[in-house]
């Protein structure tokens, strides 16, 4: 490599439960992890104590954390009521306390209620393989006639209703429980399912919120906590909005380059920026991600790589790291000569990777499996080594 400044290679490590263990990453060769504290609940102070037990546990595996992903959003934040005021406050000494401990990235999003969103997480493929898949039909089938969200035949057509009607009730009850049980899978590093009555009931939070009033109540939780970030050195990392539409009636807001676009504008501050998710901006029907990758890369914080192929139905799977739609050569050129440029290294992870060999049959966290991510970062540290050998070395 021709100098110092290369890709930080991590994986998501999600605690001493997570069944891919801080050796099994070390030996993948990774020099660290992200990771988070996801025994605290949303909203409250991560302590400088839990912090660093936190940490002691990845140095003593001879891995570094130097990223958090995530520090969630609580949704009175999201929803600009309730005690909205308390949880900025405690999100700003949560960073403080962080950034004591040597913390120098935090990751979040601001998606209401759900995280990323898939029909399927066991995925057939022809080898064999199994990957994380969003049909839109099954998707319209769970909002309409399983879920049974009020409301929601508005956001279909006819024709769409009438057709996932009749896919509906061929389906058989095995299908139907698979279907319910994927929709309702919990927040990434939970083992705990939300319930039908529990997503009908938090819907209701959000109902008179729309897009624009939840862009500007990011602007406000933003406007309050980069100053905070900029006097710690820490840098916030958004993560873009997984699928990069609006599911299940509820708003999204960082889909497109536009998004992003108002986001910088409403809030400049220098630790504003992006966890440039190449599998969620990719997922977008009008999303040219390899532009967005050169538009943005000096507010690159943090690279989730991972790659999908979609179709002009709404569908998309989860592709191997250097195929699908996204131009992964290009993601990489413009890392490399960034890094290279500005002179600064950028952590990066695989995101997610396909159930293979041994892991088939294994217990892990959906998308989450070592032996996929393995494969992914070998593909990925492969193609930086040859992007700057040929950028910089002739």
């Amino acid at each position: 490599m021709p100098s110092k400044y290369t890709l930080q290679q991590t994986m998501r490590w999600f605690g001493p439960n997570d069944p891919v263990s801080l050796s099994d990453i070390a030996q993948a060769g990774c020099s660290g992890v992200v990771s988070a504290l996801h025994a605290i609940p949303v909203g409250e102070v991560w302590t400088t104590e839990a912090i660093l037990a936190h940490k002691r546990l990845v140095e003593n595996a001879g891995l570094t954390w130097r990223v958090v992903e995530s520090l969630p959003v609580h949704e009175d934040i999201k929803t600009g009521t309730g005690q909205r005021e308390r949880y900025i406050q405690n999100y700003q000494l949560s960073l403080s306390n962080l950034a004591d401990c040597g913390i120098e990235v935090v990751t979040y999003n601001f998606m209401p209620l759900l995280d990323w969103l898939r029909t399927n997480v066991a995925f057939k493929l022809p080898n064999g393989a199994e990957t994380l898949l969003f049909n839109k039909t099954e998707y319209i089938i769970f909002d309409l006639f399983i879920l049974k969200r009020p409301g929601a035949e508005a956001d279909y057509s006819q024709k769409e209703i009438n057709s996932c009607q009749k896919a509906y009730e061929v389906m058989d009850e095995t299908s139907r429980e698979r279907l319910k049980n994927t929709l309702l899978l919990g927040l990434p590093g939970s083992d705990v399912p939300f319930t039908i009555p529990q997503v009908l009931e938090m819907l209701k939070s959000y109902q008179h919120l729309s897009r624009s009033q939840l862009k500007e109540n990011l602007y406000y939780f933003l406007k309050a906590i980069t100053p905070v970030a900029d006097s710690l050195n820490i840098k916030m990392a958004i993560h873009p909005d997984d699928p990069p539409f609006s599911v299940l009636g509820l708003p999204r807001i960082l889909c497109t380059n536009e998004d992003v676009e108002d986001m910088m504008n409403a809030v400049p501050n220098t630790s504003n920026g992006l966890c440039f998710c190449t599998g969620s901006f990719g997922a977008g029907a009008d999303n040219q991600v390899e532009e967005m990758c050169r538009r943005w890369a000096s507010r690159i914080y943090f690279l989730h790589l991972r790659n999908v192929r979609k179709d002009t139905e709404g569908n998309f799977l989860e592709a191997n790291h250097l195929d699908g739609d996204t131009d992964m050569f290009e993601i990489m050129k413009t890392v490399v000569e960034t890094m290279q440029r500005e002179q600064r290294s950028i952590p990066m992870r695989p995101d997610h990777g396909h159930k293979i060999l041994d892991d088939l049959g294994k217990q892990s966290y959906c998308g989450y499996s070592a032996i996929g991510r393995l494969k992914g970062l070998a593909e990925l540290r492969g193609l930086e080594y040859a992007v700057a050998r040929s950028l910089y070395q002739g």
